[in-house]
């Protein structure tokens, strides 16, 4: 089984910053082409809808919905990547192929649940968001035809952490891009033809599904161990309780960063249809932000998981370095042109001279801290791939969530302004990275520790 497993990245020796931008870079543009999915949604219906404030705020308002929901299962890819990558690491090949087949069935289950937990249960949870009535019409629609299209997304983002596990992160990126061009492509058709945010709904359905099928596709081809066949897919015991028992406090981390974010987004929606679709402008664009720089710390968490398989702990802490590094690099090109560009960027979104105004204005305040949440993500990857989850996760609960919600309900009441919910995130950031990176030194320190007394 050894000797069935292909060329890679070498991820356990040889220079890290090379290396770790090779990985990184395909991810980062596997993440931005995820995030045009939305980003499409949004400027279509904003340019070429009948109802352009409606109907962007009927699908920028569902994003932290759609996180709630979806991060559970998505959060043990990461379980899966990780275990994959120590496998890969230790020169484990039976324990690869288990991993592997286990993950894809997991990510059918996961996806088919999720689909159906969102697909029922939207109307509900729109009037808990307390969306404008004005809106949570279309919303429903668009997020009822989105939860047809969850098993599929849940299914690519699966098989990407498998391929991500041996470094390769560029035929996701392909795969994406594909999708992508359907995506846009059905976007306009579909709106032109009048069906609004049913047809921008539809047509991100259709990319999760292509996406998908060319990933599951290239795995069936594989020639090592991470070949998919379809007699060999079950929940083998081990893998499983080692997915779950990396993924699930990820995956409960996620959901309740999502929760804080639809309780954000509920109190941004009080201010009415302008501020939430202005709101919905900004989360996106920053989003690109966001995600450059957290490609950075997925790269980081396969190289991590592959030399914690491998013993070679004294790399862990370089990994680190070079990762916050490249992080700070891609905070100040990508977050540099955002700041720089902010107006315009939202105009392409809406023409509307409000919604561009307060777009700019939380963007302002959010995108120059974003560096922060990166370095928090670098030092979570590292304890991660160290087999430790729930450390970070209710470090993460109690200065992120936590704070967050009670941020919401103490300070924004005395100052009932947008600026204060927005002043939550920087805040939360430097104190959930302040605990991250002292408990990273703790629990590295135990593992050469542990490895010394054999």
């Amino acid at each position: 089984m050894k000797n069935a497993m292909k060329k890679q990245i070498d991820m356990t020796s040889g220079p890290l910053f090379k290396n770790l931008l090779k990985v990184a870079l395909p991810l980062a543009f596997s993440g931005i082409l995820q995030l045009i999915f939305n980003a499409a949604d949004l400027i279509v219906v904003g340019r070429f809808s009948q109802t352009p404030d409606e109907s962007i705020a009927a699908v920028g308002s569902t994003g932290s919905l759609v996180g709630l929901i979806i991060n559970l299962a998505l959060g043990l890819s990461v379980g899966a990547n990780v275990v994959m990558a120590q496998a890969l690491g230790g020169k484990n090949g039976e324990k690869a192929v288990r991993t592997m087949h286990t993950a894809i069935l997991l990510a059918l289950f996961c996806g088919v649940l999720m689909g159906g937990v969102l697909l029922v249960g939207a109307p509900t949870f729109l009037t808990w968001m307390d969306s404008p009535t004005s809106v949570i019409g279309k919303s429903t629609l668009y997020l009822r035809i989105y939860a047809l299209g969850i098993p599929a997304n849940i299914l690519y983002n699966f098989g990407a952490a498998i391929l991500r596990a041996k470094g390769d992160t560029t035929r996701p990126m392909i795969f994406l891009t594909v999708a992508g061009v359907v995506n846009v492509g059905l976007n306009i058709l579909l709106v032109l033809l009048g069906f609004d945010v049913a047809g921008v709904a539809i047509a991100t359905a259709v990319s999760h599904y292509i996406s998908a099928f060319l990933l599951i596709l290239a795995l069936c081809k594989e020639t090592d161990v991470c070949r998919l066949e379809g007699k060999k897919l079950r929940l083998h015991r081990e893998e499983l309780i080692d997915i779950i028992k990396i993924g699930l406090p990820s995956g409960i981390l996620s959901c309740c960063f999502s929760l804080s974010n639809v309780i954000i987004q509920t109190a941004i929606n009080g201010f009415g249809d302008v501020l939430t679709s202005a709101n919905s402008v900004a989360g996106n664009i920053e989003g690109f932000v966001y995600t450059s720089m957290n490609a950075v710390a997925m790269a980081a968490l396969t190289f991590s998981g592959q030399n914690f398989g491998a013993k070679k702990y004294e790399r862990i802490p370089k990994i680190m370095g070079v990762s916050c590094l490249l992080v700070l690099l891609v905070w100040t090109v990508i977050g540099g042109l955002v700041l720089l560009l902010r107006a315009q960027i939202a105009g392409l979104y809406n023409a509307n001279p409000e919604i561009i105004q307060y777009a700019a204005a939380r963007m302002l305040t959010i995108v120059p801290f974003y560096a922060l949440c990166a370095f928090n993500d670098v030092f979570v990857s590292g304890l991660r791939s160290m087999n430790r989850t729930v450390g970070p996760m209710f470090i993460s609960l109690f200065c992120t969530c936590i704070f967050r919600i009670l941020w919401v309900f103490t300070a924004c009441k005395i100052i009932a302004e947008p600026f204060m919910l927005y002043l939550s995130y920087p805040i939360s950031w430097t104190l959930n990275l302040s605990l991250a990176v002292l408990y990273f030194i703790v629990v590295y320190k135990k593992t050469l520790k542990k490895a010394k007394n054999g």
